[in-house]
Parts: structure tokens; sequence; C-alpha cells
């Protein structure tokens, strides 16, 4: 028996996206705007498209300093993401975010990196790229939950502390629902893409586990961070009582 995942072509691969096509004609029968979902669709598949070339590159890569080029350009893309459910202070706000992400991402990538793995040489692309990618992911998913809430909240006259609690709780909600359907509801990408390839299951929990920790740390350490730094921010614009 082959344990070892096949390759999908393109005619094999067109069969996933009739759930796509089903769902963009729901956008239309209840006549919703189709641009916004389209236009994401589009880009996932050209970014996916080119990334998957440019991995092949990146991984065959032995300079340090480009690793660490890849690393800068990924932390700065999320940190500009994450801004885009505050859009209206997306430029004053992008220095906080991009602090926020860069210490709660880069803090956890280096423990998970050079603690957990032990990875030699520190910088081996094949580890070190996919991780930083599902850390500032994460970390931006998260951040760009509490920017919103909090903006929500201090838009109700709530006090600074009062909006900073509830964006963190909402901005944690989805990570700690993965916590509780991981093994239940859920196997996870890594630890799915694992078990495809032959992994014993018992391993791949493992490295499961190390994942939804780094997740779980990221996401929050970053969260906290931002709430902390546009703390002056609000209350200069707002006059809230800290």
């Amino acid at each position: 028996m082959n344990n070892s995942i096949g390759i999908i072509n393109f005619s094999q691969l067109s069969v996933a996206l009739i759930p796509v096509l089903v769902v963009l004609l729901i956008f239309i029968r209840w006549s919703l705007s189709i641009k916004q979902p389209i236009y994401a669709l589009l880009r996932m598949f050209s970014q996916l498209l080119l990334i998957g070339y440019a991995l092949g590159f990146i991984f065959e890569s032995q300079d340090s300093w480009f690793i660490l080029l890849i690393l800068c350009f990924m932390c700065m893309t999320s940190s500009w993401i994450a801004l885009g459910t505050v859009p209206e202070y997306r430029l004053r706000f992008y220095k906080y975010t991009l602090a926020a992400i860069s210490v709660g991402g880069g803090l956890t990538l280096v423990l998970i990196t050079q603690g957990t793995l032990q990875l030699d040489p520190w910088y081996e692309p094949h580890y070190m790229v996919p991780i930083a990618g599902m850390i500032f992911a994460n970390s931006m998913n998260s951040v760009s939950l509490s920017a919103e809430r909090l903006h929500a909240e201090l838009l109700h006259h709530d006090t600074f502390i009062q909006a900073r609690n509830i964006a963190f709780q909402a901005a944690m909600i989805p990570v700690v629902n993965s916590l509780f359907a991981v093994g239940l509801v859920s196997l996870p990408g890594m630890m799915t893409g694992q078990i495809l390839s032959g992994t014993s299951p018992f391993v791949a929990a493992r490295y499961q586990i190390m994942v939804m920790a780094m997740v779980f740390g990221s996401s929050g350490l970053s969260t906290a961070i931002y709430l902390s730094l546009v703390k002056n921010f609000y209350r200069q614009e707002n006059n809230n009582e800290l």
C-alpha cells in the first residue's frame, strides 16, 4: 500500500471549484455583491500558483540574509492587511501593527524554530518560511479582529480598558475555538498533511500541538501588544477615561 499522497492535476483540481461556484451563485441569487469574493478568489489562485514556483527557489537558498528579507516582507505585508478592518486608521496605525506582529510573532518564531525544532542551520528555509507564515497569518487575523472591535466599542463610549478587554477576548475567540475543536472536529493542516504523506499519527500529533501552542501564543502576544500601543492614540483622540 502506498501511503504517500498523489499529485493533483488541474482537471482534478477543478472538481474542488464546484462548491466555490455554488457559493458564488448564492451571492448572485441573494442580490449580494460578488466583486470582493471573486477578487479574493483570483488573488488566491494567482498568489498560490506564483508562490508554488517561488518556494522552489526560496527552499534552495542557503543565504540567511535572503531568508530574513523574506520574513521581513511577510511581517510587513501581514501588518498592512491586518488594518483592513479600520482602513481610516491604516497609515496611522501601521507602525503599531508592525511592532505588534514583529515582536509577538517574531518572539514565538524564534522560540519554536530555535528552542523546539532546533533548526540547523537556524534559518533552514523548509521549516522557517512555512512556520513564519502560520505565525504571522494568525497574528494578523487576531490583530485585525481586535482593531475592529476596539474601534467599535470606543464608538459606544466605553472606557479604553473596557473596550480593550472586550477586543482582546473577541480577537482570541477563533483561536480558542480551534483549540476546543482540534482532534474532535478537525484535523488541522499540518497534521493532515503529515498523515497524508505517511508520517505516524503520533508524531504528527506532537507537531500539531507545537503548531497550536505557537498560534495561541503569537496571536495573544501580538494582540496584547497592539492594544497596548494604540492606547495613547485613542486617549488623545477620544479623551477616554483610562
